[in-house]
């Protein structure tokens, strides 16, 4: 199984490389023949499975984004608009807002020139100005004017006076607790 999955993978990106020499003209190629569906789609959906990501097929880029470790684990959805010349880092979330009755259901509009640092979450529908920074692990829920800087917080620490037990504990089938020591499971007791 793990050679047959290996073998389609390779496969697939023969097939992009050979008819259309990069992932992003199988997107244009997908978009322009209002194809959300079939091969193309599927080989398409698959790259980027393959890499723990998704990009939705109907998300509009005016350039194609920089991504400076690739596309491993990124998130962008379905009618996400970005501008020109963004650089996206890893781990980073696009996200539209979806259920009924939130505020900012939508998709996400990002402009031109922006920067979005590793971790960075964009949710909803807003718009992000041109020339804006978003720096890592940041949660942006609303509009950002162009020239603008997002940051996350600060880490706040509190001291504790007494010793935190910060073992792993897990809950067995049969009732029994067990936590994780020194490479193995030992049983907790009562």
């Amino acid at each position: 199984m793990f050679i047959l999955k290996n073998f389609l993978k390779d496969i697939a990106g023969i097939f992009v490389f050979l008819r259309f020499k990069n992932i992003w003209r199988l997107k244009k190629h997908i978009n322009e023949k209002n194809k959300q569906s079939g091969l193309c789609a599927s080989i398409y959906s698959k790259y980027f499975d393959d890499r723990d990501s998704y990009i939705g097929i109907n998300a509009k880029f005016e350039t194609i984004p920089y991504f400076p470790h690739g596309v491993h684990g990124i998130f962008i959805s379905d009618k996400t608009v970005i501008g020109k010349n963004a650089v996206i880092f890893q781990q980073v979330t696009i996200g539209a807002i979806r259920t009924e009755g939130s505020k900012n259901v939508g998709n996400p509009t990002i402009g031109d020139n922006c920067y979005i640092g590793a971790g960075a979450k964009i949710l909803g529908n807003i718009k992000i100005g041109d020339n804006c920074r978003i720096g890592a692990n940041a949660v942006v829920t609303k509009d950002m004017p162009d020239n603008t800087v997002a940051y996350a917080s600060e880490t706040v620490f509190k001291t504790k006076k007494e010793k935190m037990d910060n073992r792993f504990y897990v809950l067995r089938p049969n009732g029994d607790i067990e936590y994780y020591d020194n490479g193995v499971f030992k049983k907790k007791d009562k």
